[in-house]
């Protein structure tokens, strides 16, 4: 333990994943229902990531859920090749977060660590489902945890605010 700048010791910083779990996953090949129609394929991706905490009934523990939503589509003819829809989940043991501090830690740390299970699972299902596998590039959950802030803040903006 260090002394905090009021004196006081300071918790030590500590995090555990007690089980990873895939929560809910879905992947639709359009291309198996409709058949394919062209030979020229050029697919184009599009992420959406989306971040969900909550804390569990025993001490210090917190379920995340990192949630992925993967459409690829033919970029030549707009026609969907397959959506994948992976909801990934982590039980985590957190001490020593201050509480003012547990909410971006859960939403940016947490997902840090699940992330490379989720990139795999991706992987994995689209080369199963006929495709070549998709793997996710990194993603900056520090940035989409501003940008889910800014959004809510934006939100909570009274009617009659100024515009600035």
């Amino acid at each position: 333990m260090t002394d905090a700048p009021n004196g006081a010791p300071q918790q030590q910083l500590k995090m555990s994943i007690l089980a990873q779990f895939v929560r809910d996953m879905s992947f639709e090949n359009a291309v198996a229902l409709k058949g394919l129609q062209s030979a020229e394929v050029q697919p184009e991706m599009q992420v959406q990531v989306s971040l969900d905490a909550r804390k569990r009934p025993a001490e210090n523990q917190y379920e995340v859920i990192t949630k992925f939503k993967i459409t690829a589509t033919n970029k030549a003819t707009e026609t969907p090749l397959y959506l994948l829809e992976v909801d990934y989940g982590g039980i985590f043991h957190v001490e020593g977060v201050p509480e003012d501090q547990m909410h971006p830690f859960l939403l940016i740390e947490c997902p840090r660590q699940l992330f490379p299970f989720v990139r795999r699972i991706v992987s994995d299902v689209t080369r199963d489902g006929g495709f070549p596998p998709f793997n996710l590039d990194p993603v900056d959950f520090v940035q989409l945890y501003r940008a889910e802030l800014a959004r809510r803040a934006e939100t909570e903006k009274p009617a009659d605010a100024p515009v600035s």
